[in-house]
């Protein structure tokens, strides 16, 4: 039985980035075998969150990355985030705005700024110790598995690297399996129709999301 997202928000993985943002390390791979990995997850006794309905749209810019990402259940919000594209552990810092009013802000920054690539997904999210396990069904891309380390203000990072490695070990993820590229990279080379409309978006549910993260 799946169950809809619902992230308690005293979990050490819950990103609160405020006024000067956040940082993670992060580390992405194929997903070639999804029950393995979600059973490799419950045997570690991470919490199982649920599953999310993401859609990000990815707007140009010249430094970074910008994305409007609504979220079902949960918030939308605007995501402004610089990370190296590198296939191995990496640092990611980013801040967060909520937005109230998606639709305005959507239309308003493509406008201004140009779409770079629209990304829709279903995302099953664990929470361990201060990670959180992205499960990710990416439409047009395929199956896919993400690590965040949430890092504390004044950390050195060595300590998320390490848990990064950890898992990445207890899971079983190979060096020929890590992606470098980011979805809205991969979105943005693949053919597509100028014009295709975006997935639409389910029915906001009752149950509310606290999930924060790039």
């Amino acid at each position: 039985m799946t169950t809809e997202a619902a992230t308690p928000r005293e979990h050490p993985a819950i990103s609160l980035a405020g006024e000067g943002g956040g940082r993670n390390v992060e580390l992405k791979a194929h997903d070639p075998a999804p029950e393995t990995t979600l059973e490799a997850c419950r045997k570690l006794g991470a919490v199982d969150c649920g599953l999310l309905w993401q859609r990000d749209t990815y707007f140009n810019t010249q430094r970074g990355r910008l994305k409007l990402r609504e979220q079902r259940p949960g918030r939308c919000q605007l995501i402004h985030y610089h990370r190296a594209d590198q296939s191995q552990e990496r640092e990611s810092r980013y801040r967060i705005l909520e937005v109230t009013e998606p639709d305005t802000i959507r239309d308003f920054l493509a406008e201004s700024l140009g779409v770079l690539a629209i990304v829709t997904k279903r995302r099953r999210l664990f929470l361990w110790r201060s990670i959180r396990i992205h499960l990710d069904d990416v439409e047009g891309q395929g199956r896919f598995v993400e690590f965040e380390a949430v890092a504390q203000p004044d950390s050195d990072l060595s300590a998320e690297f390490g848990l990064i490695a950890e898992l990445r070990s207890r899971v079983g993820i190979t060096d020929e399996n890590l992606v470098a590229a980011s979805y809205s990279d991969r979105a943005a080379t693949q053919a597509t129709t100028p014009g295709t409309a975006p997935s639409a978006m389910p029915e906001r549910s009752a149950t509310p999301g606290t999930e924060r993260e790039p």
